[in-house]
């Protein structure tokens, strides 16, 4: 049964003057500007309701074309329907069930960021960058980055076929994992050698900051006073933006952590560090690479700017922007970009990420060319948004004091099975070489 374009109409006005905005003072003068375009929108939406060669429901047709709306402003933007929202949610608490991997979308398909540490897809050996060109029999090609979600998800203990694409590789490979629980342990933590403590912080949920202190408080019972201490951001995806600013803010005992800016003028977020709490007697070296997205690029970023640590490893993703999640009144919601992030020192990493104070690669690509070694990044990403001219060169690193081979390596390692984590454990017995080079690079 058809029903009328003015009703359509009047539905749509109604929902979008509802859904899109909290002051009455805000939607007049949209409304105004936008009739015209409302209108050719409205016009359409009848059209396919009433004539499209099967019938298909209006929520379907409106959550469709928000769809589109939404997913071609950036990568990062997103409508949810209801049942996503509720799995967003889930998100954060660091529980869920299915394969236990960061993804995002590249050159119209999936992509891994990176995989949980000890999850169905880390164990198959997936690694960042690569494509998962198939789910079962279909392709991702155009898919959804939540739709995509929802396919790799599901009950503890299924299987689901996928077919990954890797650099270097003639043609995909098929993988068949078995979803399992996945609870993200955050935080993990142990000794490297008698004063020297080494923390892996793997994703911010709501409660890595209280995770991280008691790992920190657990090595300090364990050796005594710490005479340095790694931080572990590689391959973290990321999370809630608080935790970055209270993570921060554990280093940092005074000054500005972090701030946003939107549409409008001047800051729309500060983010201010205390001395209460502060772990400010041992110095730090954070390892990033490629894989560091997010909020994890906002600890690192801090931690440079305030000289608080070194920072190792290879350069971050580049996500240099915030989103909002604004829920809507049917239970769906929206994902929107709504500000940039920067720096203390006003640094806009968007789509160039941190650089490190000492570039060491990583073990899995150490002797690759440079081509082959490339890692997802976001200015790789479809859409996204443009960040501050980059004048560096990808990967540069300071000049930095030569280490001797007496400054150490873990104990009882035969070589350098990880060169970003050995490296940071002799700049720690060099620490005052590489502080003081640090920051006469950054002055």
């Amino acid at each position: 049964m058809s029903r009328s374009p003015k009703w359509l109409t009047i539905l749509l006005v109604a929902a979008l003057v509802v859904s899109t905005f909290t002051a009455v003072q805000a939607v007049k003068p949209f409304a105004s500007e936008a009739a015209e375009s409302i209108k050719i929108f409205t016009d359409a939406l009848a059209i396919i309701h009433t004539k499209y060669v099967e019938e298909i429901s209006l929520t379907d047709l409106v959550y469709n074309a928000l769809d589109g709306m939404l997913v071609k402003l950036d990568p990062h933007s997103a409508f949810m329907r209801p049942d996503e929202m509720r799995e967003m949610s889930i998100d954060t608490r660091g529980k869920f069930e299915g394969l236990g991997i960061e993804i995002t979308i590249r050159d119209n398909f999936i992509s891994v960021i990176s995989p949980i540490d000890g999850s169905p897809a880390a164990e198959a050996g997936l690694q960042p960058g690569d494509f998962i060109v198939k789910i079962e029999s279909e392709s991702t090609r155009g898919m959804s980055l939540l739709d995509a979600v929802k396919r790799l998800r599901g009950a503890a203990g299924t299987k689901v076929k996928i077919q990954v694409w890797r650099k270097g590789w003639t043609d995909p490979h098929e993988y068949e994992l078995t979803r399992a629980k996945i609870v993200v342990k955050t935080i993990r933590e142990k000794n490297l050698e008698p004063g020297y403590g080494y923390v892996k912080v793997s994703q911010f949920n709501e409660n890595t900051d209280v995770g991280l202190r008691q790992a920190i408080e657990s090595l300090q019972k364990q050796g005594g006073n710490l005479k340095g201490l790694v931080l572990d951001l590689r391959n973290n995806p990321g999370g809630l933006l608080d935790q970055a600013v209270k993570v921060s803010d554990l280093f940092v005992d005074e000054g500005l952590i972090v701030y946003t800016k939107g549409r409008g003028d001047g800051p729309e977020f500060n983010a201010l560090a205390s001395k209460v709490g502060t772990f400010a007697e041992f110095p730090i070296v954070v390892l990033i690479n490629a894989g560091s997205a997010s909020a994890s690029e906002i600890v690192a970023g801090c931690l440079q700017d305030h000289h608080r640590a070194i920072i190792v490893g290879e350069r971050s993703f580049g996500k240099g922007s915030v989103q909002t999640i604004i829920p809507l009144s049917d239970g769906s919601g929206m994902r929107l970009t709504t500000a940039k992030y920067f720096t203390p020192n006003g640094r806009d990493i968007q789509a160039k990420g941190i650089e490190p104070d000492l570039f060491v690669p990583g073990d899995p690509y150490a002797g690759m060319d440079e081509n082959r070694r490339k890692m997802l990044r976001e200015a790789d990403l479809d859409r996204h948004l443009k960040g501050a001219d980059d004048e560096k060169s990808p990967d540069d690193a300071v000049d930095v004091p030569p280490i001797s081979p007496e400054d150490g390596k873990p104990a009882g390692a035969e070589g350098p099975e990880d060169p970003q984590l050995d490296t940071a454990l002799r700049v720690l017995k060099a620490w005052p070489a590489f502080q003081k080079a640090a920051t006469a690079t950054a002055n």
